[in-house]
């Protein structure tokens, strides 16, 4: 059992695989801007499509896809390269 008080056995471990998932409007075309957006940031987007859902109405779609971040700043870069995207609304 780990030490709960012990920083390494809690909260994000670097380096590691991290998904990451953008909202906005469902025209925005988020599913192949999300992973554009990380590539073109330096970041390694793993193979494979992002997942997409939409909202109950339509009117809105997440986008979740996994990416290598070696450190917390590659972390941090991806939301932000993210957030900076005017279709994106929030990022998790």
């Amino acid at each position: 059992m780990s030490n709960p008080a012990d920083p390494a056995a809690r909260g994000l471990q670097f380096p590691g695989v991290f998904e990451i998932s953008a909202m906005g409007a469902a025209a925005a075309g988020l599913e192949a801007r999300v992973p554009a957006a990380l590539a073109a940031a330096g970041l390694v987007v793993c193979p494979g499509e992002p997942r997409q859902r939409a909202s109950a109405k339509g009117n809105w779609v997440s986008v979740t896809c996994s990416f290598e971040a070696a450190s917390r700043a590659d972390y941090e870069r991806a939301h932000a390269v993210l957030r900076a995207l005017p279709e994106v609304k929030w990022t998790l």
